[in-house]
């Protein structure tokens, strides 16, 4: 897009074209809105939070979040799926951990700070 094509010339230049053209990458907004989409369950924001401190089996962890081993099962699938907990298996445990990336750490980052603001103790 160039800049004639704005109705509004405010001088801010090249800004702007730069700015519009990183709006044109509908597919890096969209990975984006699928990790938030993820994370906007409160029961998938909760086991994603506990998972980026602890490394757990199911049935602990389906003892820690008070809900059955299928409905949690379905909640880590939907966050594997989106890159964001990995899992590792012992014998005949399979232990789940946030994934080691940078959308998983700047998420739980995010996320710990977000509860500082909206949740003041």
């Amino acid at each position: 897009m160039s800049q004639e094509v704005l109705p509004h010339d405010h001088g801010l230049g090249d800004h702007v074209v730069e700015l519009a053209h990183q709006l044109s990458h509908i597919d890096d907004f969209e990975t984006v809105s699928q990790l938030f989409k993820q994370l906007s369950d409160p029961t998938r924001l909760r086991l994603f939070w506990l998972l980026c401190h602890c490394r757990e089996c199911v049935i602990n962890l389906s003892a820690m979040m008070q809900m059955s081993s299928p409905a949690l099962s379905h909640h880590l699938k939907c966050l594997k799926e989106a890159g964001l907990v990995e899992s590792t298996r012992e014998g005949k445990e399979v232990y789940y951990q946030v994934a080691h990336t940078d959308a998983a750490r700047l998420l739980h980052e995010t996320i710990e700070r977000i509860m500082d603001i909206a949740c003041p103790q």
